[in-house]
């Protein structure tokens, strides 16, 4: 029987079970292995378990460690093409995917709304049909969530959360991968976010506990982490049987803390805001005065860009920060999620002790 894409999107919605069947027709069987995330989607680490979130972080060593420290080259995207559908300006996001697609014998597309018809002549349905029928995957880094989840349902071929106003989970992987490499695993550490309640927060909220990690978060009053996502990760520190605790007092959230960690106080799209947030963080500035009741080996991570009120030069440029290590692995996370979601590589490094 001939297929096509015509054929496909005539079939009635498809979720779930039936949507993952069909993404196997095109993309073949699941590797024989533990995990299987091939033509899976990554808009959350919610969505993921310890184990899955282990291989990608397995995937992520073996690529880095095969291609940058051994000079290997390994086309595992020869012949496949990401769009790339970019709402926001970015740095990291863009580069870690556009040159790791590329490394990997890929095709990378980069598109702003400047480029394509999305948003102006085109709604967000048909542009995710199109773009199935032309390339394998899609990493959008978008405005609203729910238009990822719109796209899910419409697309046929993995969708990969490039950041969105709920999530940021290509950044969380990316910091994890640090820790392990700096702390030679992840199990028993302590993470202390001070800042805001923000996306890139909600990922580690939703994540860490799976992998046993322990969570102190301090933000001001008015700025805590979304409500349905707290309550998540409440039901995770139970179930992993974790630490949790939830302030207002940065320095209590840095008492025995293994990591520190902040983000940017003001997002892009909270500008108008800068006045009012400026004035609710005073006191959240990362120092080494913070540091003074984290742990011995307390090391520090931003997700960049950097503002010297979130973190003063003395944290930020100093051997305790692994900011431009996590930079680094952004390229690293991001060529393992797009390797596990569309090919079947095993790694062939040695699985790491989590």
């Amino acid at each position: 029987m001939l297929f096509n894409m015509r054929n496909i999107f005539s079939i009635p919605k498809l979720t779930g079970t039936s949507k993952q069947l069909l993404r196997q027709f095109w993309y073949g069987p699941p590797a024989q292995m533990n995990v299987h995330l091939k033509g899976r989607d990554l808009l959350t680490l919610q969505n993921y378990k310890a184990d899955e979130m282990k291989y990608l972080l397995w995937m992520a060593s073996d690529l880095k460690q095969r291609i940058k420290h051994k000079g290997e080259y390994l086309p595992l995207m020869q012949g496949k093409s990401l769009a790339m559908i970019f709402e926001k300006r970015s740095t990291r996001t863009r580069l870690s995917a556009e040159t790791g697609f590329a490394l990997l014998g890929g095709h990378p597309s980069f598109l702003t709304t400047q480029d394509i018809h999305l948003g102006t002549n085109e709604n967000l349905t048909d542009t995710a049909r199109v773009l199935s029928s032309m390339t394998n995957a899609i990493l959008a880094r978008v405005y609203k969530h729910n238009d990822l989840d719109l796209m899910t349902k419409e697309a046929m071929i993995p969708i990969i959360n490039g950041l969105s106003d709920l999530y940021h989970p290509l950044q969380t992987l990316a910091d994890y991968l640090t820790l392990q490499e700096h702390y030679g695993g992840l199990n028993g550490l302590t993470i202390t976010w001070i800042g805001d309640g923000n996306n890139v927060l909600h990922s580690i909220m939703t994540s860490a506990a799976k992998l046993g990690m322990h969570l102190r978060i301090a933000t001001p009053r008015g700025f805590e982490p979304d409500l349905r996502i707290t309550k998540i990760t409440e039901q995770y520190s139970k179930e992993y049987g974790t630490k949790l605790l939830f302030t207002t007092d940065p320095l209590e959230a840095a008492d025995g803390a293994n990591v520190l960690v902040t983000d940017t106080w003001i997002s892009m799209g909270q500008e108008e805001e800068k006045k009012e947030r400026l004035k609710a963080f005073q006191g959240y500035q990362i120092t080494m005065q913070t540091a003074k009741s984290a742990a011995s080996n307390w090391s520090f991570l931003h997700c960049l860009p950097r503002k010297p009120e979130e973190v003063d030069d003395e944290v930020f440029y100093s051997p305790r920060s692994l900011v431009f290590q996590e930079a680094e692995n952004r390229k690293w996370t991001i060529m393992a999620v797009m390797v596990s979601l569309l090919t079947d590589y095993s790694p062939q490094l040695q699985k790491p002790t989590f």
